[in-house]
């Protein structure tokens, strides 16, 4: 476990602790940081969940990532955990576009928290989107209609699951199903879920739980990669309209 003998020497310069100070802080003694930090032992997974519980990170992100590669900007809140979020700037400082290429998106779920993985990303600059931490991911298959199979979602990262607006489309990343787009919408008396639903009515809407979702990403642009003929427009304002009808309804319901 190399990462972890450079992690927790590189957490403790972080809080500017000496080594002493450190072992009091987390309940250890002076040697066994020294013998960790050296590479002279490992710490067992007792003391594995007490660092995490102390520093807040999840056990896995300690062990497999070079936290000396992140930034303290680079770690969200998700739950009662931090996680790590890589985050790619130009030279002026600028967050770029991450582009999740059509072939590489089933591996999203194993890089979405590795800054290599993120670096090695083909990057864009779209200086009308509003501020805030952008990725571009593909679209596969016809749930979403109109939105084009090949087609491009540029989303807005979503610090919190509190911030989602009822009806919305995200993008959803959840450890069972991966990467999804669809129209968000909150359960009524139910703090536990959230509703994932297709704009195209031959897929049926699934429950998932809070909890299991890794990351949320609101729909800011969509960038087709094929032109629309004229039969496929007239079909969109069609299901256009109907989408504003079931919001429309949705609402007198709620009266």
């Amino acid at each position: 476990m190399k990462n972890i003998q450079a992690n927790i020497r590189h957490l403790r310069s972080l809080k500017k602790f000496s080594q002493e100070r450190f072992a009091e802080e987390l309940g250890w003694s002076r040697s066994m940081v020294g013998s960790y930090e050296e590479g002279r032992s490992e710490p067992p997974i007792e003391r594995l969940i007490e660092l995490s519980r102390y520093i807040n990170i999840p056990i896995d992100i300690l062990v497999k990532k070079d936290l000396r590669q992140a930034k303290d900007t680079s770690f969200i809140q998700i739950g009662n955990k931090r996680v790590l979020f890589p985050i790619t700037v130009n030279e002026d400082n600028e967050d770029l576009i991450e582009i999740i290429p059509t072939k590489a998106s089933a591996g999203y779920l194993e890089g979405y928290d590795d800054p290599e993985y993120i670096e090695q990303l083909q990057k864009i600059k779209l200086p009308f989107l509003p501020t805030g931490t952008h990725r571009a991911f593909p679209i596969k298959g016809d749930s979403m209609l109109p939105v084009k199979d090949g087609a491009f979602i540029v989303a807005k990262f979503v610090e919190s699951i509190d911030e989602v607006k009822n009806g919305r489309t995200y993008i959803v990343l959840t450890k069972n199903d991966g990467l999804v787009y669809k129209r968000v919408y909150i359960p009524k008396d139910d703090e536990v879920n959230l509703l994932l639903s297709s704009d195209n009515t031959s897929y049926e809407p699934y429950l998932v739980r809070k909890e299991a979702i890794l990351e949320l990403w609101e729909f800011t642009c969509c960038i087709n990669t094929q032109e629309y003929d004229e039969k496929e427009l007239k079909m969109s304002n069609i299901m256009a309209m109907f989408q504003e009808l079931r919001v429309e309804l949705e609402a007198i319901k709620q009266m």
